[in-house]
Parts: C-alpha cells; structure tokens; sequence
C-alpha cells in the first residue's frame, strides 16, 4: 500500500510511523523545512493525569505505551518516565487532590495524595511550602524541540520512506492523490491530511466551512538552566480547573469559594513546567480563543508563572531565555479525542487533537491505521 501523509508535526510523524511499521510505502510532505507549530511549542509531555475518564484516558495510556516503545528504539527523543507532582495547599485544594485519588480510574493514572516530605523525596527541588502534593506515575516527557527530527531521522533509515519539505499541497487531484506547489502529484492508496492548526485553504475547501475545529493560542516560556534536577513534571492547582478529570463537587468549591487570581483568569492559565535536557525549565501557560488572535505577547502571564515557580521551588527563576507564542487545534465536541473525517475517496483529515497532539499522537494514528485496514 501507498500512503501520503500531508503534515510533519507529531500527529503526521505518527501516521508516518505506523504506515511504515506495517510496511508500506509512505510519503510525508512538509510545507516548511521542518514542521514549526504546536508540535515544537509545547511542554513535550505525555499527560495522562488529567486526561477524561473512558477513550481519553484510554487513548493516553496506550500512547504512552507506544511512546515508551518508541523511545527505546530512539533514544535521541529523550523519553523519560518522569512523572508528575502537582502540590497543593489549603483545605479546598487539596479535597480536589483527594476527589481525584478517590476515581474509580485513578489506579490506571497511577494517582497518590503525597505528604510534603513524600513529595520532596521524589523531587527535591520543590522546597516551598505546600501541603500535600498530588502524584501520576504515569506522566512522562520527550524533548518538543528535537522529537520530530527523532523521529525523522528514524523514518529515513526505512527505504519506503520519503520525506519532501517545503512543499504545500494545493490540491487533491481524483483519488487519493494530491499535487503540490511544485506541480507534482503524489498518488497513492490512501492520503491521510495532518495540518496541524492550518485549517484554512485547501482544508477548507474539502472539509467545509463548519469543521467542528477551533484554533487556541498559547503562550510559554523556557529558563536558563536550573542548577539541578527537577525530576518530574510540575503543575500547580489551577490545572484542576483545566483538565476533564478533576471535575468534581470538590473542584466546583473550588472555583466558588477561591477563584483564580486575576491575571491567571484573564489568560485562562495553569502552570506545567517541564526539565529539558539542558536543565532549562519549559513553562507554561495561557489560552486564547477568541479571534483575531493578538500578534505579540503580554508580560503579565509571564509575570504571574514566575511567581508560582518561585513559590514552589522556594529559590528565585533562572534568567529566561526564550518566550513563545503557539497555536494549536482543537476539536469542539468534547466527547472526542480527535476530529477524523473521509473528506474525499482515499482523503482523511485527522485534526484537533488540541492540547492532547503530543500526549496521544501515537495512539490516535494507530487508530487511524487500524480503522483504514493498514
């Protein structure tokens, strides 16, 4: 079988990835060099904490599973089984802590309510105060920068395997075939549009104007390096308002009795901060919906994560390096992990992921594969 992927972000690699596992002939097409969306601006983490009970979670844990496989096989991608900690502190926090132990999936999340020396003894460098800290042994972390090329370089060592970039497909031509900017045709048996936050143009045309997809903007920064391990994943309690699995009556006490300061409820925000391999420390974030986006960033997110993370560690941030703005896609039905859809004969678009591209890209293409007879 042929396959044509159009797209280099994570969710395209994959694609790539399991077409060529099973054997077939594969050609990935890239509109820039190297893919530059939510696939590099991101965390790199593989969050199966707060994902929504049933097919969410269930899609998280079976691409971690993939992902560790992966990761054995490449160690370039820098996959660790890290885990994560998100500390709490007051009663109402930590009754939300506790609601999210008591789930009858907790278990598969690997999920425990850690006293403060506990919590410590895995990550010694939270030395603020807090009053329990709840764990998932079932996160990890690859490196956003460097995976796609990971996986890449890879791919390459396949000889059924062909990537093009800086090409654009313009167009699907019959079946299952697309030209592109350069005026050449891939045909093949299937083609399989990874886009990423591209929703515009030929994706448009083929999908219609009322594709269940909305785009969110984001913004992140990333520290000089630290000094010293920070061996998990860190969150703070705000990521309880963001994420399915701990809605709760808890969580709903929560948000009435101790609202979000100001700054963290305009930007929508919760800390994630993540270790790289350099010691810098990825931090994060904002959403934004509402369009137009702005084309700059504003310091007060920036200003508000940084007082979270010196709070937590209890020693001042490193000097930051670099800030970011991104833009990925997310399905607006959240019964779904994906948007995935025959828009043509031999023409799937697989889109939407939203925050979840990086944590369940393995799976979502495994699914892909099998529900396509690869």
């Amino acid at each position: 079988m042929k396959v044509t992927v159009v797209g280099g972000g994570v969710v395209g690699t994959m694609h790539a990835w399991q077409a060529v596992e099973r054997g077939h002939e594969v050609v990935q097409i890239e509109r820039e060099a190297e893919a530059r969306g939510a696939s590099l601006r991101n965390f790199g983490q593989i969050w199966v904490s707060g994902r929504a009970g049933g097919e969410e979670l269930e899609t998280a844990l079976r691409a971690r599973e993939i992902w560790e496989e992966i990761g054995g096989r490449v160690p370039a991608l820098g996959f660790r089984a890290n885990g994560s900690l998100t500390p709490v502190r007051g009663e109402l926090e930590r009754a939300v802590a506790e609601a999210a132990v008591a789930r009858p999936d907790a278990a598969a999340r690997g999920h425990k309510l850690l006293t403060p020396g506990e919590a410590r003894a895995l990550n010694p460098a939270l030395r603020g105060e807090f009053d329990a800290a709840l764990y998932c042994e079932r996160d990890a972390a690859v490196e956003p920068r460097t995976a796609q090329r990971a996986l890449r370089a890879e791919l390459l060592k396949h000889p059924n395997y062909t990537f093009l970039p800086d090409r654009e497909v313009r167009e699907v031509v019959g079946e299952s075939a697309v030209r592109d900017d350069h005026g050449d045709v891939h045909a093949a048996d299937v083609v399989v549009l990874c886009t990423g936050a591209w929703l515009g143009g030929l994706v448009r045309e083929l999908a219609g104007p009322n594709l269940p997809v909305r785009r969110v903007r984001l913004q992140m920064m990333q520290t000089d390096p630290l000094g010293e391990p920070l061996p998990t994943s860190v969150a703070d309690a705000d990521s309880f308002r963001y994420y399915p699995a701990y809605a709760s009556a808890a969580l709903d006490d929560l948000d009435a009795r101790q609202p979000q300061p100001a700054t963290a409820a305009a930007h929508r925000m919760q800390l994630l901060m993540v270790q790289r391999a350099d010691g810098g420390l990825t931090i994060g974030d904002t959403h934004e919906y509402e369009h137009p986006f702005a084309f700059d960033t504003v310091e007060e997110p920036y200003e508000h994560l940084a007082a979270v993370v010196e709070s937590l560690l209890g020693r001042p941030l490193p000097k930051i390096r670099r800030r970011w703005a991104g833009v990925y896609a997310q399905c607006t039905d959240p019964s779904r992990v994906v948007h995935r859809q025959q828009v043509r004969a031999g023409v799937w678009l697989v889109t939407g992921p939203g925050g979840r591209g990086m944590t369940c890209a393995p799976a979502i293409a495994e699914r892909t594969a099998n529900e396509l007879g690869w």
